[in-house]
């Protein structure tokens, strides 16, 4: 028996969240604390399914599971690889901490249906996972549907006729997103035959030009209405209506990482780097993630809602993995896999900080802020860790994953978008670093007693501040995370870390 889970690990990885989603359905609302077990025992058993392969991975082995043979090429199928672990290790990691966060969230909002919230959670999760570990195009497909399809409760949490508004604005927008994947595959397996995944990519310039780029555009559109790629991202801030918990891990960790992990198995796994490069399609694809980072920065600039400018820079920011794969070179690659994570990190630490603050004082703007540093400074520092390893700064991860994109912009030969990158650190600063100084340098009658939110929301965030300052000082320190990274520029473009310059 213990043969067999160990050979399925990347089956029962999915299958862990599946099951707790039907025993959270099933104890309902009145078992609370039972109902939170199950979450938490699923979310640590994912985690340390996902964590006992990270060795192996590294070692170069690959954990493969064959679920269904349609027919003969076309079959769905998982394995696990360098860039599929990343992801499962960065969502699954950061799963454990948002059920703490979110059953403080839940209980001090006094939020209805929390049965519901949770169970819909782990189907999320279970489809996550099941994008990271899949084999070829057609799973990878299935299991990006049904986390579309699975958001969409969460989405529309809040039960107003508002939610519902941006519920059907997100459906419209994941249905076109998923009929251009389905399109793209079906142009893919009539050329080439396969839609396995292949590290360097399985497409051919003998299958024409033409095609190449129908097939480009069809998941440029599927993976870039998840990844928030202008002018395909609007549902992405108006989707901050559902609870912090869902924006934090969904909006910022699992949906939209989903769209930006598409393109790293696009480039890196489909069509290649270099055909990538011959056809012009990466160029493209980078004038669309450089113009979507200074956009959706400046956007930021305008945004009083917390969330909202939280959710721009969501945006902003998963144009630069886009970018970096986007560039090409193996530098850039490397800087792209590991903002992946680092981003994940900081970016979940101040939507947790965003919800920590509105739950405890009702504050959503960021013009009410005014001293609230002296009542929650645990909150706010977190808050301001996480808004610096964002601009950049070192110590923090951020910094570490900007250097590389820099520095692949530079060995590109693309100045312009060396001079994108640099430009948004400091618009990233102009954003973020000015709630900071307004939590603790200004003060306010309404924010002088000390007195955090509850311990199940301030320990998380805590612990992902300490993440985005670990990955910052020792970035391949526990969950190696660098070496993860490493591993996948290795194989897709078949340079390691060490030779290059």
């Amino acid at each position: 028996m213990m043969d067999l889970l160990l050979d399925n690990r990347a089956l029962v990885a999915i299958l862990v969240s599946a099951l707790a989603a039907v025993a959270v359905a099933l104890t309902g609302e009145k078992r609370r604390n039972l109902r939170e077990s199950w979450t938490v025992l699923a979310a640590l058993a994912k985690f340390g399914i996902v964590f006992s392969m990270v060795p192996g991975v590294l070692a170069g082995e690959r954990y493969e599971v064959n679920l269904l043979q349609i027919s003969p090429g076309l079959e769905l199928a998982l394995k696990v690889d360098p860039a599929g672990i990343l992801f499962a290790m960065s969502a699954s990691f950061l799963w454990i901490l948002t059920s703490f966060y979110a059953f403080g969230y839940m209980r001090g909002g006094g939020e209805h249906k929390q049965t519901r919230f949770f169970a819909w959670l782990a189907v999320c999760l279970s489809a996550t996972i099941g994008i990271c570990f899949s084999a070829n195009l057609l799973t990878f497909v299935l299991f990006y549907e049904i986390l579309s399809v699975a958001t969409y409760p969460l989405v529309i949490h809040a039960g107003s006729e508002k939610a519902y508004r941006i519920g059907r604005q997100y459906l419209v927008y994941a249905i076109t997103a998923g009929i251009a994947l389905v399109a793209g595959t079906v142009l893919i397996q009539n050329a080439a035959g396969t839609l396995d995944f292949v590290a360097g990519g399985f497409l051919e310039a003998e299958m024409g030009t033409g095609l190449l780029w129908a097939v480009f555009v069809c998941f440029f559109i599927g993976f870039g209405v998840k990844a928030g790629v202008m002018p395909i991202h609007s549902w992405l801030p108006n989707a901050m209506i559902a609870p912090t918990p869902v924006s934090a891990l969904l909006h910022a960790v699992a949906v939209v990482k989903a769209g930006v992990f598409g393109f790293v198995r696009l480039v890196g796994y489909t069509f290649g780097p270099d055909l990538m490069g011959a056809i012009g399609a990466a160029a493209v694809l980078a004038v669309f993630a450089g113009g979507t980072i200074l956009l959706a920065s400046f956007i930021a600039l305008t945004k009083d809602d917390l969330k909202a400018r939280l959710a721009y820079s969501t945006v902003g920011h998963l144009s630069y993995i886009v970018l970096g794969v986007a560039l090409l070179a193996p530098q850039a690659m490397l800087g792209a896999a590991f903002h992946m994570v680092t981003h994940a990190a900081m970016k979940i630490t101040l939507f947790f900080c965003a919800g920590a603050i509105y739950i405890h004082t009702g504050k959503k703007k960021v013009s009410q802020l005014d001293g609230i540093g002296h009542q929650m400074p645990l909150t706010l520092t977190a808050f301001g860790v996480g808004a610096v390893g964002l601009a950049g700064v070192p110590l923090v991860g951020g910094f570490i994953s900007k250097w590389y994109l820099a520095a692949g912009a530079i060995d590109a030969g693309a100045l312009v978008f060396l001079g994108v990158l640099l430009v948004s650190g400091i618009l990233n600063a102009a954003y973020l670093l000015p709630i900071v100084t307004r939590a603790f340098f200004r003060r306010s009658p309404d924010h002088v007693k000390l007195d955090e939110a509850s311990a199940l929301m301030t320990v998380p965030i805590a612990l992902t501040m300490v993440l985005s300052i670990l990955l910052g000082v020792f970035p391949d320190a526990i969950f190696r995370f660098f070496s993860l990274s490493e591993a996948i520029v290795a194989s897709v473009t078949g340079v390691t870390f060490g030779a290059m310059p």
